[in-house]
């Protein structure tokens, strides 16, 4: 008997939207917002002309609230624009998890019909940002940081904040095309002031990374022997080929080295590079650098991979400093994401990991049932797969309370069901405890920010030697200005970004007991963010690794 595989999908879609205006009541989304804004608020409408661009305009123009647009803000009591409603669990949600469930086995009988791979293919689709905005807001006041914090904890699913809200900082924000005006008028209501970085993503996007014809890498192979080139952003395999072809050409000098696998079964390389042992027969000191730990960080892996190059196929260059130190290079920690944001998400953040069921049962029952919900659901949205790598580390790990992690498997910082459940964390933990002894430096590169970041993250306290780990990184970041006038802040992410939990460079000082431990955020400061041009790969390379020459000789005994 043929199978209409149309109408069983018209049946499974139905049910979705069944189940996304339920889901509705627990994730606050737009509707939630528009009522508000335009009815019970009053909040004014935006003039004509006021947020355009003027053509020809050099500068990204920042809106101020002129002092005669702020409402009279007597009555105080009234609910903002944007709802304070938080997560609380309801019998909405009670009912919602019936719904998924049911829409779990018609996903399970989809699948037997048309099969995993269709299904699958079905559900990885491209994420398009066509309209999306990226938003940078200016608040002033303590109170504007509360509204914005508010706005976050709701989590509403057409904005993404990509930097955290925060006192005398700026917070970026990807807001979605149907919700812009009523932020914009959120904002204007509350006084806060803001500009537009970008005002329509997927253009960005397309225009990020330059595409390479197969003829350009023939000429690639035949002229170098690689296809790795450092004007574009390339996929893992071809930077794990990059890897493998460097421990083939250079086999005295380069041991590839796979250190795990990730969650979906694909190899954790590392690369190790070393002129052996010292004059008196000993292991070197060696520093550790990762990359990639966040998906759509690109630039951080492509900064790895250039550091390898300038090591290995420039080695008669860097004698000295491989003489006095060995080099473990890990480019991609996070495979899985890295390969999901050229597939299916360009900003993706975290692993590709599915825990289920195995959720730890002793946290709270609301985080249980949220759980149970979130895991149901994942068939039709596929948004609450992955741990943020970078709140797993088994160091203060899941202390949301200004923590910066979280428990719902949904948010781009879940901490994870439990320290180093994700298999590349561990497997990175476990090599570097393997190792420690020989580990003077670890450092892991991040985007985007321009900051050089000490321990704690954790804590507003600092290491009883933060003085000495500052005053180093100090004269790295002043390499890093000679090359291109980049300026880098120095300090504890705690101070310059927001408290971390359960971090990778906390972990590594506190529990392997690495002295000199720091995040580098690369490049820019928001004009692309996570977007960063591929025409800036090599600026941004060159000067990362002026930076870490002048630190690697530091630590590894003044060179």
């Amino acid at each position: 008997m043929a199978i209409d595989v149309e109408s069983v999908m018209s049946i499974v879609l139905g049910l979705s939207i069944i189940i996304t205006s339920n889901r509705t009541a627990a994730r606050p989304q737009r509707g939630d917002f528009e009522l508000p804004v335009q009815q019970s608020l009053n909040c004014s409408a935006l003039e004509k002309g006021v947020w355009s661009l003027e053509k020809g305009s050099q500068e990204i123009p920042r809106y101020t609230v002129a002092e005669d647009t702020v409402p009279n803000r007597t009555n105080e009591s009234a609910a903002p624009c944007f709802g304070n409603a938080g997560r609380g669990f309801s019998i909405v949600e009670i009912f919602e998890s019936m719904f998924s469930a049911v829409a779990n086995g018609i996903g399970s009988i989809v699948t037997s019909i048309i099969g995993p791979e269709k299904a699958a293919k079905s559900k990885s689709r491209r994420v398009n940002y066509k309209n999306h905005q990226l938003i940078r807001l200016f608040p002033s006041t303590e109170g504007q940081v509360n509204e914005v914090k508010d706005l976050s904890d709701t989590e509403p699913e057409d904005i993404k904040f990509w930097t955290q809200p925060m006192f005398n900082k700026t917070t970026d924000m990807v807001v979605a095309p149907g919700l812009i005006p009523e932020l914009k008028a959120f904002l204007r209501d509350r006084g806060i002031d803001f500009k537009v970085l970008i005002p329509d993503l997927q253009k960005t996007i397309a225009h990020q990374n330059p595409t390479m014809s197969k003829e350009q890498r023939e000429d690639l192979v035949t002229t170098q022997g690689h296809t790795m080139t450092w004007k574009r952003y390339h996929r893992y395999r071809e930077i794990v080929r990059y890897l493998e072809y460097l421990a083939f050409k250079y086999s005295k000098l380069v041991e590839l080295i796979t250190i795990g696998s990730s969650y979906n079964g694909q190899p954790i390389k590392m690369l190790k590079i070393s002129t052996g042992p010292n004059k008196e027969g000993k292991a070197k000191p060696a520093i550790w650098i990762d990359a990639g730990m966040h998906a759509r960080e690109w630039i951080g892996s492509a900064v790895a991979t250039y550091i390898i190059s300038q090591l290995v196929e420039k080695n008669a260059s860097y004698a000295k400093l491989l003489d006095n130190a060995d080099w473990m290079i890990l480019p991609v920690a996070n495979p899985d994401g890295y390969e999901f944001t050229h597939t299916s998400d360009r900003l993706w953040r975290k692993t590709r990991s599915n825990h289920g069921e195995n959720q730890d049962d002793s946290r709270s029952f609301h985080s249980s049932l949220l759980q149970l919900v979130n895991r149901y659901a994942r068939w039709f949205w596929g948004n609450c797969e992955g741990v943020d790598p970078n709140r797993n580390f088994g160091y203060h790990w899941g202390e949301v309370e200004d923590g910066g992690a979280s428990l719902d498997p949904c948010h781009e910082i879940y901490a994870g069901p439990h320290a180093f459940s994700e298999p590349e964390t561990k497997a990175m933990a476990d090599y570097i405890l393997a190792n420690k002894q020989n580990i003077r430096m670890y450092l892991t590169l991040h985007s985007y920010s321009q900051m050089w970041l000490v321990p704690w993250g954790y804590t507003y306290s600092k290491p009883s030697d933060y003085s000495e780990l500052a005053n180093a990184a100090r004269k790295a970041i002043n390499a890093i200005s000679k090359v291109h006038g980049t300026s880098y802040q120095l300090g504890p992410s705690a101070d310059l970004l927001y408290p971390t939990s359960g971090a990778s460079d906390d972990w590594a000082k506190g529990v392997a007991g690495i002295k000199y431990a720091y995040t580098l955020e690369l490049r820019d400061r928001g004009t692309y963010g996570f977007l960063l041009p591929a025409t800036q790969i090599v600026p941004t390379a060159r000067e990362t690794w002026a930076g870490i020459k002048t630190i690697a000789r530091l630590v590894t005994c003044n060179t």
